[in-house]
Formats: structure tokens, C-alpha cells, sequence
């Protein structure tokens, strides 16, 4: 309940930290993931036309997606989309939902290059501030594809997207996620 009730209030904080402070609304993690916050409409020419999204991850409850693009919209412009809903603020995706979503983004990991040199598809994972939720599933994505520790993918995004916010919960399950790696 406490998630629902502060949702409004903390988009529209995001919105005003990305348009005063050096925050940016997504950030590039590697040459086939981008971590961000809730896609705006808006948004939603950019990133198909100058970043190549094929696919998108929300880890939003329903009532988050409100000011998203629907599966149904998102379908429309040939976007794949999953849903792997988690509350806001104090949870953290389970060991399924962070499978599922590394499952789901190496789906298109393997895609080759266009004769331009330019990459075929670009995944968007976010969750309305693209610091914890979807940093948790960009984290464990970054553990399988390259055998980096938490650690060492937690301080990539951090290089990437500085205001990435995990706390206990969200280091245990990149450390459980690192412990039993899946096969994909």
C-alpha cells in the first residue's frame, strides 16, 4: 500500500532530478541493454529510432504502467515486452523473475550486427526510476553474459547509470543469482 500511495509523488521526483540535476532517464549498460525509468510515450520514437529497442522489461506493477506504452502498444511497433511485476521500494525480483528476465534479454544478445555496423536490437529493462528493480535484473544479466562477481557488475552500472540504489535485499539476490548461476 505505502508503494502505490508514494508512486506519483517519486515520479514525479525522478522527473525533476533528470531535468535539474546530471541524472538521465536511461543510461546504456552494454551494447545490448539500456537501464531506465518508466518509458514515456513520449520516449518511445527515441528509442526505437536512435537506440534500436526491440524488446522491453518492465518490472512495474500494472498500476505503475499507467503513463507506458501497453503491451499491446508496445507490440504494435514490433516490441517485445515482458511484464515481471515486483513492488515498489521493499521488495526485490525472486530468483524466477530474475531468470525469466536474463532469459528473456539473451534472446537477443546473439542478434548480429546490420551490414551499417549497427547493432539489431537494444533491450530496455526499467522500472519507474531505473535505480533498483530493473538494476537487480540488469545486474544478474551482467553476472551470466560476462562471469562478473555482484560486485563487478553493480560498479559497471555505477560507471554507467551513478544513481543506481541497491540495498540488502537487492545485493542478496545478485548474490544468490551469482551462486546458482543458470544456463541460458
Amino acid at each position: 500500500m505505502f508503494a502505490r500511495f508514494t508512486f506519483y509523488p517519486t515520479l514525479f521526483y525522478n522527473v525533476v532530478m533528470e531535468k535539474i540535476s546530471s541524472r538521465r532517464w536511461f543510461d546504456r549498460i552494454d551494447e545490448n541493454v539500456i537501464l531506465g525509468a518508466l518509458p514515456f510515450p513520449s520516449l518511445t520514437q527515441q528509442l526505437l529510432e536512435e537506440e534500436n529497442v526491440k524488446a522491453v522489461i518492465s518490472m512495474n506493477e500494472d498500476y505503475e504502467l499507467f503513463f507506458a506504452n501497453s503491451k499491446k502498444r508496445w507490440n504494435a511497433y514490433g516490441v517485445e515486452f515482458l511484464q515481471l511485476a515486483t513492488t515498489d521500494i521493499f521488495a526485490t525480483p525472486c530468483q524466477q523473475k530474475l531468470i525469466e528476465g536474463v532469459s528473456f534479454i539473451n534472446r537477443f544478445v546473439d542478434e548480429e550486427v546490420d551490414s551499417n555496423g549497427s547493432r539489431k536490437s537494444t533491450v530496455y529493462v526499467h522500472c519507474k526510476a531505473g535505480r533498483t528493480r530493473s538494476a537487480t535484473l540488469v545486474g544478474c544479466y551482467l553476472i551470466q553474459r560476462y562471469g562478473w562477481t555482484p560486485e563487478r557488475a553493480v560498479n559497471h552500472m555505477q560507471d554507467k547509470r551513478p544513481h543506481i540504489l541497491l540495498h540488502t535485499k537487492q545485493w542478496e539476490a545478485l548474490r544468490v543469482f551469482h551462486n546458482n548461476i543458470p544456463k541460458t
